[in-house]
């Protein structure tokens, strides 16, 4: 038995795959209506509506075409009635005429609005590469991949992060979400990956890395403007990966808790001491910053994520649970971990995604 709406559904389907007939139903349209209806009813809007459609739908050259078309059909509709020479005839093939000329200018406007929006996109993509540059797939033992997903379409990037650095102590990572949207949550997010790329390198403990993060967020808050300055605040955690061993360290600022995935079974890396996100710890001055250590063996992937993932609802409002839907399932690698990930959430939203998303997974080699 269909699902309601499955009928409708398929319909719009085909509607959608078919588009480039619609102008030529509407001239059919016309000119039937026109032939079965009494001579002084005229299906004038159908000729009019036939070029406008095509505007909006498709390319300039089926614009003209069915501009010329509109007023051939038209025209014999009039000659047909013998209304072709009176004033009332000459009246209606001129605004036929009228609007298909217009529908050709509308068609061109359209085009250059295409063109202007997809520089915009190329140049959103540009700089998405420049401040979220995607990690080498290999370094040593470790198999990495990245997905960003941004909740607009037109958006190339917002306030979700990722990062991934080689250091003398270890692959460090961080995956982090900036409160708020727009222009200020990338200076945020700029900001928070120039700061960590530098004190990953030089830092000996994750806790320094996390001070130096809170230093230079603070300090891009305080630039900010009302709201914006007093309540940001960036969600963050890091981790760092022994080069050799099998340790995990990690530093959770009020993060989503990571996942550890081995042998089909996942586990949540939960944070011993429960802390404050990056910008508020002046609230709470004498706060630590527990590092926690984790095995990571051979085969075990890791997963970082905002709560894009998370968050994500159904239909029912229902809110998509990482742990259960990969529990059970075993994945080649991290990349065919993320696009399985990202089509379960895909199917699971209806393809509707109501924030951002950032996935960053490790996958240590050497495992059965």
């Amino acid at each position: 038995m269909k699902a309601p709406g499955a009928g409708l559904t398929g319909v719009l389907r085909w509607f959608l795959r078919h588009l480039q007939i619609v102008p030529v139903l509407l001239l059919v349209g016309g000119v039937l209506i026109d032939l079965n209806t009494p001579p002084h009813f005229s299906a004038e809007a159908f000729y009019t509506a036939a070029p406008m459609t095509a505007a909006a739908l498709l390319s300039l050259r089926a614009t003209v075409l069915a501009g010329i078309g509109a007023c051939i059909a038209d025209f014999a509709v009039l000659n047909h009635f013998g209304f072709a020479a009176d004033s009332s005839g000459r009246s209606e093939l001129a605004a036929v005429a009228t609007v298909s000329a217009f529908a050709v200018v509308v068609s061109r406007l359209m085009h250059y609005r295409d063109v202007r929006l997809q520089s915009a996109r190329e140049v959103a993509l540009a700089v998405q590469r420049a401040v979220l540059p995607h990690p080498p797939p290999v370094i040593g033992s470790l198999r990495i991949a990245v997905r960003y997903q941004s909740a607009v379409r037109e958006a190339q990037i917002g306030g979700d992060l990722y990062g991934v650095q080689d250091t003398p102590f270890g692959v460090r990572c961080l995956v982090g979400d900036v409160r708020g949207k727009g222009m200020e949550a990338v200076k945020a997010v700029d900001v928070a990956l120039g700061v960590f790329r530098e004190a990953a390198e030089e830092e000996p403990a994750l806790a320094g890395v996390a001070e130096r993060l809170e230093r230079g967020l603070v300090r891009e808050t305080e630039r900010r403007a009302g709201l914006e300055r007093s309540e940001g605040f960036v969600t963050g955690v890091l981790a760092e990966i022994a080069h050799s061993g099998d340790e995990l360290r990690l530093l959770n600022r009020g993060h989503p808790a990571p996942l550890l995935l081995r042998n089909g079974e996942v586990h949540r890396a939960e944070p011993s001491e429960p802390a404050l996100p990056l910008c508020l710890a002046g609230l709470r001055p004498a706060e630590t910053m527990p590092t926690d250590t984790v095995r990571f063996p051979p085969g075990a992937t890791l997963l970082l994520y905002t709560d894009g993932l998370t968050e994500a609802k159904n239909h029912a409002g229902a809110f998509y649970d990482p742990v259960a839907a990969l529990a059970g399932r075993v994945f080649s690698g991290p990349d065919e971990l993320l696009d399985a990930l990202l089509a379960d959430v895909g199917h699971h939203t209806g393809g509707r995604i109501g924030d951002d998303m950032a996935l960053l997974a490790i996958t240590r080699g050497g495992g059965a």
